[in-house]
């Protein structure tokens, strides 16, 4: 009996000692992914708190070396060659470096993607990209280190960072248009359907290009359809009017207007009607 009390006491001590308390990281994990234009960027990176403690110039000191956040190395991925700061990267993966200052931080891309801290050995060859990003105030605090991607358009946004009341963004560029004209020539060269028509139209009067040829391709793509829906009316009727043909575009204004409010679409309903507005002035 005494054996058995024993053995019983050793397992559960043993069981005891494997027991583990879950606490939340100081610095917990986090990953951001955002599609910008067509291309796919990741940011994988660890965010520390100010927990009552001064930041710039006194955790993290000025001017020198820092990992961007904690723990292993700030990552991002690009899945597109783009443009940062107007240099070229190549699709792939890079860490993230900077040295804060008081009116602007040094921001690097680096090669080199395992560890944590920051390298023992800096090497200048493995930059890739390099880009001095001004410090803009804000009004408060942000208590957790985070990393954004702002001002985006359909080619372009900005890595932003802020922690305390400091902001800095790196500008960068993805291949939207290369890609997307590639598809158009190769599409419409072939078999294209009323959406091929109607998306290259869509593209070239967002993007400022050809206005005519989005007017044809537009024509050309309600042609084939034979009940267009409200938004494709919509979008007619903006490309008539860039193209100076206001008597069209408020024709197929009211057309929207009217399946819009079929469909309840409040919003379309207001746009429409705004537009018919603007265009009969004139």
């Amino acid at each position: 009996m005494k054996k058995i009390l024993l053995l019983a006491s050793a397992v559960f001590a043993c069981v005891t000692m494997q027991a583990q308390i879950s606490t939340p990281a100081p610095s917990p994990a986090s990953k951001l992914q955002q599609t910008v234009g067509l291309t796919e960027v990741t940011v994988d990176y660890s965010r520390p708190s100010m927990r009552g403690r001064a930041i710039f110039g006194e955790l993290v000191p000025f001017g020198k070396l820092w990992r961007t956040g904690a723990n292993a190395y700030t990552k991002v991925t690009f899945s597109d060659d783009v443009k940062v700061a107007g240099q070229d990267v190549k699709a792939g993966t890079y860490s993230v470096f900077t040295k804060p200052g008081a009116t602007s931080w040094e921001v690097f891309f680096y090669t080199d993607i395992d560890g944590g801290g920051t390298p023992k050995e800096w090497d200048d060859s493995k930059v890739v990209a390099k880009a001095t990003a001004e410090v803009y105030a804000l009004p408060v605090d942000i208590e957790a280190f985070t990393i954004t991607i702002d001002d985006m358009t359909s080619g372009s946004a900005n890595l932003g960072m802020m922690w305390e009341k400091s902001y800095v963004a790196v500008p960068f560029e993805v291949p939207t248009d290369v890609k997307v004209m590639a598809d158009i020539d190769k599409v419409l060269a072939g078999s294209p359907k009323a959406d091929d028509y109607y998306a290259a139209a869509v593209y070239f009067s967002s993007e400022g290009k050809d206005i005519k040829k989005a007017s044809e391709w537009m024509d050309k793509a309600m042609s084939m359809t034979e009940e267009p829906a409200f938004w494709q009316l919509r979008q007619q009727s903006l490309i008539q009017a860039k193209s100076g043909n206001k008597k069209a575009a408020i024709k197929s204004a009211k057309k929207s207007l009217e399946k819009a409010k079929e469909a309840g679409n409040d919003d379309y309903i207001k746009m429409n009607t705004e537009s018919i507005k603007e265009w009969s002035a004139k």
